[in-house]
């Protein structure tokens, strides 16, 4: 399967095929390997050899293997919001686990999205390059190669990728906006939650910005600037205000939403290939819309009294 090409230009006459790729292409070393050892580069449909100078009006391409996953297809929504041939960033629901585990082995995003390519005709591993948790919605990226996912966990692990998240939570934040810059991590070994450490922890920091204001809640913009599981749970119930509808960080709040009310609502990051920003920014769902419109509802009459 031929998967990227390139036509020789004259600015490019006398560079080798391995620089003229460097130039036009954001490829990582491990693809570029592989590449060299599975024989992948073509010149004019022939097998080539990255250190040959081709000439302008020369046709480069580079062959991927077709590569799959084995998830059982399943019929579950799946709500795109940005696709190209690297990526597919979509908007998932609440209630449903990314990848297949012990606990969950089915009912995935993956077996989603191996039903979406069986619709829409394509064929591509899935690769997570982000996981959130099962009763968080929002964006969740999937790259459709491994050159793809090596260049955006790149950029995370450096921490060049704006996330942000919304959360209702509950009582009322009085600070506009501040930093929680407390490390987390279990408090005993095999513990689900999480906790705010004195000593063990791990670096973790969140900037939340409060967005507005109710009788007994607040919404807030939550701003990842590490990512440690349960960070944003952790911190907000760290400084007495858990994330609403959190049962396992003490947020109950059956009257108002039956999940954590949390969502994974903009990324921003470098395009694996183009290297332009991609921002993208992922609707509520239908039961954080609901939440909110019963609260601002409330505020609403409360006021009026």
């Amino acid at each position: 399967m031929v998967k990227y090409k390139h036509v020789v230009t004259p600015e490019e006459e006398g560079l080798t095929i391995k620089q003229i790729l460097k130039h036009n292409y954001r490829f990582s070393s491990r693809f570029y390997t592989k590449i060299k050892f599975q024989e992948l580069l073509d010149l004019n449909g022939e097998l080539a050899k990255g250190y040959w100078k081709p000439l302008p009006g020369d046709l480069i391409e580079i062959r991927l293997p077709e590569e799959k996953s084995d998830y059982e297809p399943e019929d579950i929504p799946v709500y795109p919001l940005y696709e190209d041939d690297d990526l597919l960033i979509i908007n998932k629901q609440a209630g449903i686990t990314v990848h297949p585990t012990k606990g969950h082995p089915f009912h995935t995003v993956a077996n989603a999205v191996t039903k979406y390519m069986q619709d829409t005709g394509q064929t591509f591993k899935v690769r997570f390059a982000n996981r959130i948790d099962m009763d968080t919605s929002g964006i969740v990226i999937i790259a459709k190669n491994a050159n793809a996912q090596n260049h955006i966990s790149s950029q995370m692990r450096s921490r060049h990728v704006d996330k942000r998240y919304l959360a209702i939570v509950c009582g009322n934040i009085e600070e506009d906006h501040f930093l929680i810059d407390a490390p987390i991590g279990r408090p005993y070994e095999g513990a689900i939650q999480r906790e705010v450490l004195a000593e063990g922890g791990k670096e973790a920091k969140t900037e939340f910005t409060v967005l507005e204001r109710f009788d007994d809640y607040t919404l807030v913009e939550a701003k990842l600037h590490t990512g440690r599981t349960h960070q944003i749970r952790v911190h907000l119930t760290h400084i007495g205000h858990p994330i609403a509808g959190d049962h396992l960080y003490g947020g109950d709040a059956p009257d108002l939403i039956q999940r954590q009310a949390l969502h994974a609502a903009h990324i921003a990051f470098r395009h694996p290939m183009t290297e332009k920003i991609l921002e993208v920014d992922a609707p509520l769902h239908e039961d954080m819309e609901h939440a909110l419109a019963l609260l601002r509802s409330s505020s609403a009459q409360a006021k009026s009294l």
